[in-house]
């Protein structure tokens, strides 16, 4: 067998193969042969049936299967032979088959290309730390305390955390705009879920009321054209209705779990989810940025099959989430895969930047690991055993996990070699600004 390779760009290549003719002849006579003693041909009894006869039946499409299996076999061997790694399925081009000829194709295909890193010890991260604290257990619990709270019809005068139930109607220059209307609508005073001034002027205000409230929209506001216009709504208070907050005591404790009917104990257990909430967002953060950090800092070449590979599975990806919310999806079946590119360029270069990192480091998954993350998942299912069953008896679903607990082995190593600088955080800022807050 012969084997040329020839470079069509950086990281494409052309092979070309010669198999030598007879071994062709060779393999389709051996064939044809066993087939003598098992083909039934009317007019001749079973392991009787002449060669020439079988040769002349079968005799082409044997030779095809044996030019297929040649090709898979030949190419495979001349990959090896010049230690080359494919990116993608090669295509078969130029097959040239005459009857005693040697067999010549050429395939073409992209290489991984080779993944040269930067050093890791120069990536700087700022690395969020965050110390859930008395206070931040307390503006949960009123938070919780809010999430169950009673309405109470009150003829007083509306303060801030009171609801309103409001007609109103908007204009600008006597002109009514679309969304400044609208009927039965609550709103809680002090939320900020209006305009800057609107619950501010209605602050006062009694069951019956009719108020004028004049407001201005922000430069910023996402409607071009109420950006910086001054507003007039017309507001019908329908009912002003006090807030009624649950006491903390046994029947408001049962809901989470807490029996003993004690504080302290209610306060533990909060205090323990915020933190393990406030753990997973602070590894998914740090994660990111340290993924990026290395994307960033490592341009590499990518071959375009695995680019329109990814692409391909991200919009498959992006189709299934969309049906999973009740999304028709027919629009975006007319979409090329192309525009999930960028994305898909990303991913790709990143599985080249852990591969090699895993690969230098000899990293490998560790079970423990594994096993602790599965438990993770399952621990908010029905029947967590179910799903722990269902990732240990398929190799493939393992497979995904195990590629995520090394994706983290990978962090952990990036962060014990770059310079990290701690940075204190609030609960609140790094479960988004404003969740548990007042």
């Amino acid at each position: 067998m012969q084997v040329s390779v020839e470079d069509t760009g950086e990281l494409g290549r052309k092979v070309r193969v010669e198999v030598p003719g007879g071994k062709i002849n060779s393999e389709v006579d051996t064939r044809l042969q066993k087939m003598t003693k098992t083909t039934k041909i009317q007019g001749f009894r079973p392991g009787k049936v002449p060669l020439k006869i079988v040769r002349s039946k079968y005799g082409t499409q044997v030779r095809k299967e044996v030019i297929g299996e040649l090709v898979q076999s030949s190419l495979y061997e001349a990959i090896s032979q010049e230690n080359m790694k494919p990116a993608g399925q090669p295509q078969i081009d130029d097959l040239k088959d005459e009857s005693g000829e040697d067999l010549v194709f050429t395939a073409s295909f992209e290489v991984y290309p080779e993944v040269n890193l930067k050093d890791v010890g120069l990536l700087e991260f700022e690395k969020p730390i965050c110390e859930v604290t008395e206070d931040d257990v307390t503006i949960m619990i009123d938070m919780l305390r809010k999430q169950r709270r009673e309405l109470k019809i009150s003829k007083k005068a509306a303060k801030n955390g009171d609801v309103l139930n409001i007609n109103f109607e908007g204009s600008i220059d006597g002109e009514a705009f679309e969304g400044g209307t609208g009927k039965s609508h609550e709103l809680e005073l002090g939320s900020n879920s209006f305009i800057a001034g609107f619950e501010d002027g209605l602050v006062g205000a009694s069951e019956g009321e009719n108020v004028v409230v004049n407001v201005k929209f922000p430069q910023e506001y996402g409607n071009e054209a109420l950006k910086g216009k001054d507003a007039e709504f017309k507001v019908k208070v329908n009912s002003v209705n006090e807030t009624v907050l649950p006491e903390v005591n046994e029947t408001f404790m049962l809901e989470f779990n807490v029996k003993d009917g004690k504080k302290e104990t209610l306060d533990n257990e909060i205090k323990r989810n915020m933190e393990r909430e406030v753990g997973l967002t602070l590894r998914r953060q740090v994660k990111d940025a340290v993924l990026d950090a290395l994307h960033e800092a490592n341009e590499i070449e990518l071959p375009q099959a695995l680019v329109a590979n990814e692409a391909h599975r991200a919009k498959q990806d992006f189709e299934k989430n969309l049906k999973q919310q009740g999304h028709n999806v027919k629009a975006i079946d007319s979409l090329d895969a192309s525009v999930f590119n960028e994305q898909a360029k990303k991913r790709v270069s990143l599985q080249l930047i852990l591969g090699e990192l895993i690969k230098r480091n000899e990293l490998k998954a560790k079970p423990e690991k594994v096993k602790e993350m599965i438990e993770q998942v399952a621990s908010g299912y029905e029947d967590p055993s179910a799903v722990l069953n269902w990732y240990y008896s398929d190799k493939k679903n393992l497979a995904e996990v195990e590629s995520l607990t090394l994706e983290d082995d990978v962090v952990d190593w990036v962060l014990a070699h770059a310079k990290v600088i701690d940075k204190a955080c609030t609960f609140d800022e790094i479960m988004n600004k404003g969740q548990t807050a007042g």
